[in-house]
């Protein structure tokens, strides 16, 4: 009896140790509130939105140890809308992340499937729509996608371990198609953070953008307001800096936009006069400041200015400029680890060739309050709450 006793308590021994070296998560964010938008057609409009400063969604993660520093690992997430329950983005099942791949504590992580890029994983973080302020604040059109307005399809992707707040990493993306460099992609990232700062800096590529289903990015702009839209070539660098003073944390992030041969509804609402016929390109130079006040542990007040110069021109040989200035402020309160409510609110002019301010474009991943304003100027604001589980 004693002996059955101990070989039960060296099973249930073993069984402990199997658990203890793999784990599954379930996780998600519910992000909902109520929009406003002036100029809306001539109109003000009043709309609930869903996921703006963070993308509602839920997700299961999960590692199990292999031994040697090496484990295996697997991230599955999917997003939603609040209001209406529908999935996204692109009404996919797993449309925000899905992969799978090893890490080793010596080499770094290696992972295979539907990711972000190098941008979203190194820059973004530096700038305000990429970590506190949300979809509001993003660069005009999302340009430059630090909004994570797109993921990579088909993607290889490598992330390198910690060397003493060094971090580096890279992304390819797969065609999966006999045309071999049509909408593949190409990122790689470069991180350096050490006590109060902060600095990267990121590349990415696409070739064509959109052509095809089964390429690296399928479906971009799909659900936004002006349609979808395509490019022979998009190109985006950018660096960045954030520093951390006492309570206070100050950034400015640059970036660049290129994209060759644009097309599509969206692009084409930017032809306006002295452009006519097709764009051969068209650019943007992004310049965000931002300043970010943590009063206390659980209360934080943030403010923002972006100004955009949008070049192009058309094939014709005619040109064009227009110049965005962006201007947000946003107060965020903890009510408790999980839960938060916050207000935010920005205002948008535009200057140059283009007539209207459009800030649905530039509120990107606001489809619920998304139309062109009937004047160069435009005004959002937000009140919400968002819950983590």
């Amino acid at each position: 009896m004693k002996k059955s006793l101990f070989a039960l308590g060296v099973l249930g021994s073993f069984a402990g140790l199997a658990h203890a070296q793999s784990s599954v998560t379930l996780y998600g964010i519910i992000d909902e509130g109520l929009n406003y938008t002036n100029n809306v057609d001539g109109h003000n409009l009043f709309a609930l939105s869903s996921g703006d400063v963070q993308g509602s969604r839920w997700g299961l993660k999960g590692t199990e140890d292999l031994g040697g520093g090496l484990s295996a690992l697997f991230q599955l997430e999917a997003g939603f809308n609040v209001n209406n329950g529908k999935l996204g983005p692109e009404d996919q099942q797993f449309g925000r992340q899905a992969f799978v791949g090893v890490s080793s504590t010596t080499f770094g992580t290696l992972t295979l499937g539907r990711q972000y890029d190098s941008l979203v994983d190194y820059l973004a973080p530096l700038t305000v729509n990429g970590n506190w302020g949300g979809a509001m604040f993003s660069h005009p059109y999302d340009n430059d996608n630090t909004d994570n307005t797109f993921r990579i399809n088909n993607a290889v992707k490598y992330a390198s371990i910690d060397y003493a707040g060094f971090t580096f990493g890279g992304a390819y993306a797969f065609s999966n198609s006999s045309s071999f460099a049509v909408n593949r992609a190409q990122s790689m990232g470069v991180q350096y953070v050490r006590g109060p700062l902060s600095v990267a800096a990121a590349y990415l590529n696409v070739d064509s953008p959109n052509e095809g289903s089964a390429g690296a990015v399928a479906n971009l702009g799909a659900s936004g307001a002006d349609g979808s839209w395509s490019a022979a070539r998009q190109r985006v660098f950018g660096v960045g800096v954030n520093y951390t003073i006492a309570a206070a944390t100050l950034g400015i992030v640059y970036t660049n936009t290129n994209l060759s041969q644009p097309t599509g509804t969206l692009y084409a609402n930017l032809m306006a006069s002295p452009v006519s016929g097709a764009a051969s390109s068209i650019k943007f130079n992004n310049v965000e400041a931002s300043l970010k006040y943590q009063f206390t542990p659980a209360f934080f007040v943030g403010g923002m200015y972006t100004y955009t110069r949008m070049t192009f021109d058309g094939s014709s040989g005619s040109s064009g400029k227009s110049q965005y200035h962006q201007f947000g402020l946003m107060a965020d309160y903890n009510l408790s680890k999980r839960t938060d409510v916050y207000v935010q609110g920005t205002y948008v002019m535009v200057g140059g060739a283009s007539g209207v301010a459009g800030t649905g474009l530039e509120f990107a991943g606001n489809p619920d309050s998304a139309d062109r304003s009937s004047t160069n100027k435009q005004v959002m604001a937000r009140v919400a709450i968002q819950h983590q589980f």
